[in-house]
């Protein structure tokens, strides 16, 4: 099983590699890709040293899947070169997520649509996977009408420059800026570039993909994404509308029961989903579940999950366990 990791060198491709190798990912060969500046570095990976080889090389060495995370220009570029040599790959951009012609996938939900066919295949952004999560089997339980959730993303949503960013305003360090305010001590209700309906990309990707996962239109959402001064994990206050009328307890159950989904809910012991408890955890954390008492069959609730991991490489991973598992590769 030859695996190319492409964007090895940056902050995803890190936490890549350290959950093929937590995981056990049958690799027989690594071919560890990035940009030309990054050729011929050197990557560690469960002991043994890997030269970084750029993409020309790495579609040339024809590996069975490449794990893209290298931006959307390059994941557009080079991921139908690769998918033309045999490779299937499973790409963390936005690249081709919305395209009706490539599948956009959460295993639990549903890799079972996945074929042979399938060579380009979307991981979905890392706020709508902890969301589509949770909602997923309440949706299939109660049917939802409305969903409203307000993000609040880790710096390191925005990558290494972001983090370096925090860092250097908390040690008092003038550095450079990824963002056009300071981050410490403050919210920017900013998470990607602006669109012409005063939504930025963030939002509409929260607004699109949950549609597409569950292949359905009947829901709606609405999306407000808030950039907040932690170094990882995003959590979201998440408001739905159900067709049919819940019971709470029942809600506790399905969560619990859910594949990936752990529930934090006492109020009595001030249990309830953090960032800093889902740091370097795979699981998406839901708490604060309640009844939303100003409209029938509404629920609130708290999702929270480290954006790197299951918002990123877990997810991608998983994809290409279950692609192995089904000999679908």
């Amino acid at each position: 099983m030859k695996v190319a990791v492409v964007g090895a060198t940056g902050m995803v491709g890190e936490v890549m590699l350290k959950v093929l190798a937590e995981r056990n990912f049958p690799v027989t060969e690594l071919i560890p890709v990035a940009s030309e500046r990054s050729v011929g570095k050197s990557i560690s990976y469960k002991g043994n040293e890997y030269k970084v080889v750029g993409l020309e090389t790495a579609v040339s060495m024809q590996p069975d899947i490449a794990l893209f995370s290298a931006g959307g220009d390059t994941a557009l570029e080079w991921a139908p070169k690769f998918a033309e040599a045999g490779t299937t790959v499973v790409d963390n951009s936005s690249a081709w997520r919305m395209d009706p012609t490539k599948k956009l996938v959460v295993p639990e939900i549903n890799a079972s649509e996945l074929t042979k066919d399938d060579k380009i295949i979307a991981n979905p952004n890392c706020s709508t996977i902890q969301l589509v999560m949770a909602l997923a089997p309440l949706h299939e339980t109660y049917q939802m009408k409305r969903v409203i959730v307000s993000t609040y993303q880790s710096v390191s949503g925005t990558g290494v420059k972001a983090v370096r960013q925090l860092e250097n305003e908390i040690a008092g360090v003038e550095g450079e800026m990824a963002y056009p305010y300071p981050i410490g001590r403050n919210a920017l209700p900013h998470c990607d570039v602006f669109q012409d309906n005063g939504y930025t990309k963030e939002e509409m990707k929260l607004a699109k993909e949950p549609q597409k996962i569950l292949n359905d239109r009947t829901f709606s959402v609405s999306a407000t994404a808030v950039r907040i001064p932690t170094a990882g994990g995003h959590s979201e206050s998440v408001n739905v509308e159900f067709e049919k009328d819940f019971d709470l307890s029942d809600v506790r159950k399905l969560l619990s029961q859910t594949p990936g989904v752990v529930v934090q809910d006492n109020t009595d012991t001030n249990t309830y989903p953090m960032p800093i408890y889902a740091h370097d955890k795979d699981e998406v954390f839901v708490g604060r579940i309640r009844r939303d008492e100003t409209q029938p069959n509404t629920l609130n609730m708290w999702i929270v999950a480290d954006n790197l991991r299951k918002g990123a490489a877990t997810n991608t991973i998983q994809i290409a366990e279950y692609l192995v598992d089904n000999n679908l590769v």
